[in-house]
């Protein structure tokens, strides 16, 4: 990680969502910066604005107020890819083909596509159900292609929304250790949303803790494990779990007012 230039700012991002009878503060004054080469994750209560927060830096949605900066360091790349929680792979295409997609709209050779969605099968485990189509495989080989063709398009950042929430336990920790050894590899800057504490601190190298809607930051904290990390080994660490119920202070409050915002009429 280069810890002396930014990869990503947010100064003042406030995001409001407008009806014809109301008004939604989704994020109000959030302020973050993003090294070079970081995983930071953000936790939060549902509802804390997290995923409009990711929305924004993938430029899917605008904010209301505020400003956000986005290094580019090679403009031959694609700024960002987003890996969302749901199967957004293409259910028409041949799993190689769906890693490559990205590849083949910039424009890249054909051979030299298939090398570069080979390499990130194989890095999946997935290189043997290349020319298969993706209602062959399960739910937890399918996320590991939409991993795999974010990593393949080469992006400058990486944006992940809760890519694991959907699967059970096993899939989840087999996809946790994958993901940590192809980003070591490749250093690039990650945001990764997840509602899972012990994922945030397996995989993160900052922590930032969201309040309940409207969402802003509570916290930040240094993870400041050594890396490369194993699952197993890490969970033992004493410094696991003080950082554990560090941050389940943070979030327990808030977690408590967005279940009474909920109980009480909000969304």
């Amino acid at each position: 990680m280069n810890t002396n230039t930014e990869a990503i700012r947010a100064e003042n991002l406030t995001k409001i969502f407008k009806t014809r009878r109301s008004e939604v503060v989704a994020l109000e004054n959030v302020n973050l910066s993003v090294k070079d080469g970081e995983f930071l994750c953000l936790l939060g209560p549902s509802g804390c604005g997290k995923s409009t927060l990711l929305r924004i830096l993938a430029g899917l949605e605008k904010q209301t107020y505020g400003k956000v900066y986005l290094k580019a360091k090679n403009t031959e790349k694609p700024l960002t890819a987003v890996v969302f929680q749901g199967d957004s792979i293409f259910p028409w295409m041949k799993v190689i083909d769906n890693v490559e997609y990205g590849l083949r709209i910039r424009g890249v050779p054909a051979r030299e596509r298939r090398e570069i969605a080979l390499k990130y099968l194989k890095l999946m485990g997935l290189e043997k159900f290349a020319d298969l189509y993706p209602p062959q495989l399960s739910g937890g080989m399918k996320q590991r292609i939409n991993v795999a063709r974010a990593f393949a398009s080469d992006p400058e950042i990486l944006l992940m929304d809760e890519p694991f929430g959907a699967l059970d336990e096993q899939n989840r920790l087999i996809l946790q250790q994958e993901l940590l050894r192809i980003w070591e590899g490749s250093g690039k800057t990650t945001v990764f949303i997840t509602h899972s504490i012990d994922e945030a601190l397996l995989l993160g190298d900052r922590i930032v803790v969201m309040t309940a809607q409207p969402g802003r930051i509570k916290a930040i904290l240094d993870v400041g494990m050594e890396r490369p990390r194993d699952i197993l080994s890490i969970k033992s660490s004493p410094k696991f779990v003080k950082l554990y119920r560090e941050i389940w202070e943070y979030l327990r409050e808030e977690v408590l007012k967005a279940r009474n915002f909920t109980g009480s009429g909000g969304k």
